[in-house]
């Protein structure tokens, strides 16, 4: 064997589990497994996870904090007003740079898949290209999944389902939207259609940027669900943000609700974006913004968190820690209850990897040996902790690691070694 991981505890919340690791692969997972192998790694009771998974980024606007300047009103139509304004002084060179940074403070994360939205409203397609050739240098050691993305509107920017196409075609992997954006409800509702049937001609996956309002009348989501099902999407469709859903009327709610589910549409939060974003026209009381999670998970219907924006027009912190995101989602949504913490947990590891479609995911034999050893005994004290990356693995090798979080305190009667895990071994 090539790596051995000793002592680990598993998300499912077996403890005491080894995992035996070949040729890039998981070999074997069982108590006390006896075999050799070159290197061993005591997990010390520590959770194993295969890595962290975003399902909704846009590493095309990342690190641009500040530039061309700071988003004074916090708005969203502001942030895509200053991105319209940096778009014409982009360069591939920064773009490539930028990405590449935040690339490397995702594996420090254990962060290993993120599916990124990249506008193609520029006619030069920079940031498409700039991207493609960021995926190939990061394949060894992250997959990068990039989505065609009209920021500007499909029908309301002249070129934009050109454009969309031409990225397709040079090789951007999901078919993106953006319907609220467009002119009208009729336009938003035309440009779904459109968006979706050329992901059935072409055999792709659809992402949309979906209702992100607080207007309870944006219902894109519906009609984004007809045509999954008129086309035979199912399973390959997902709504990004639907925060108008926090406003609708429990009625329309309770109708909607199955109508995802029967289409097979995942739908993806945005934690720190939506509740730093929306209800900024509110007074108050002063709306939450985010959808409707734990209405979502009841009714069966996949639910992803993602990132969306580290240091960027729409948002001036971040740094690629999934835990973080899902520390967020689980306060915005209430969601204290031990299940329904580890749900959070699940949605940003093995929810997202579905959504994605990621081949060879997961903790059983024959999966790709991407693993994550935390500094936490278990899901919900990782993200209690914001716990530390002590190994991030990629292929059976080890890519990133990080020493232990401990304090040395100096008070009478008290410890000197102090740790904050409840569940250490």
């Amino acid at each position: 064997m090539d790596l051995l991981i000793r002592n680990a505890s598993l998300p499912n919340g077996r403890t005491g589990v080894d995992i035996a690791i070949a040729g890039g692969r998981i070999n074997a997972v069982g108590v006390a497994l006896a075999v050799v192998a070159e290197q061993e790694i005591d997990a010390g009771g520590n959770l194993v996870t295969p890595p962290f998974v975003d399902a909704h980024f846009h590493m095309d606007a990342t690190l641009s904090y500040g530039l061309p300047r700071v988003n004074s009103s916090g708005t969203l139509l502001e942030g895509i007003a200053l991105w319209g304004e940096l778009k014409p002084k982009l360069t591939q060179e920064a773009l490539v740079a930028r990405a590449m940074q935040y690339c490397d403070w995702a594996v420090a994360r254990g962060l290993l898949a993120i599916r990124s939205h990249v506008d193609i409203c520029d006619d030069r397609l920079l940031a498409v290209e700039a991207l493609l050739h960021v995926k190939r240098r990061v394949a060894p050691y992250l997959d990068l999944q990039l989505v065609a993305f009209p920021q500007d509107g499909l029908l309301r920017s002249p070129n934009a389902f050109a454009n969309l196409k031409r990225a397709i075609a040079m090789g951007v992997d999901v078919v993106g939207g953006i319907p609220h954006f467009e002119r009208t409800m009729a336009e938003g509702a035309e440009s779904i259609k459109l968006l979706c049937e050329l992901a059935a001609e072409k055999g792709l996956r659809v992402d949309m940027h979906c209702d992100e309002s607080d207007d309870p009348m944006s219902r894109h989501i519906e009609t984004l669900a007809f045509h999954t099902r008129r086309l035979g999407l199912h399973g390959l469709v997902a709504g990004s943000h639907l925060t108008s859903m926090h406003s609708m009327d429990n009625y329309y709610v309770s109708k909607l609700l199955p109508l995802i589910y029967e289409a097979g549409v995942a739908a993806i939060a945005n934690p720190l974006i939506n509740i730093t974003l929306q209800g900024r026209h509110d007074t108050y009381p002063k709306r939450r913004g985010m959808t409707r999670v734990p209405e979502l998970l009841a009714a069966g219907i996949e639910v992803a968190f993602g990132h969306d924006c580290v240091m960027d027009p729409w948002y001036s912190l971040g740094s690629g820690d999934m835990l973080e995101v899902a520390h967020m989602g689980l306060h915005v949504a209430q969601m204290t209850g031990q299940e329904a913490m580890h749900a959070c947990f699940m949605a940003v590891t093995e929810t997202p990897a579905r959504i994605l479609g990621l081949g060879g995911y997961g903790l059983t034999p024959g999966c790709n040996a991407d693993l994550v050893v935390l500094d936490a005994g278990c899901t919900v004290e990782a993200i209690r902790l914001r716990a530390g990356r002590r190994y991030v693995i990629r292929r059976g090798k080890v890519i990133s690691q990080s020493p232990a979080a401990q304090a040395t305190l100096s008070l009478p009667g008290r410890p000197a070694a102090l740790d904050f895990r409840l569940h250490a071994a």
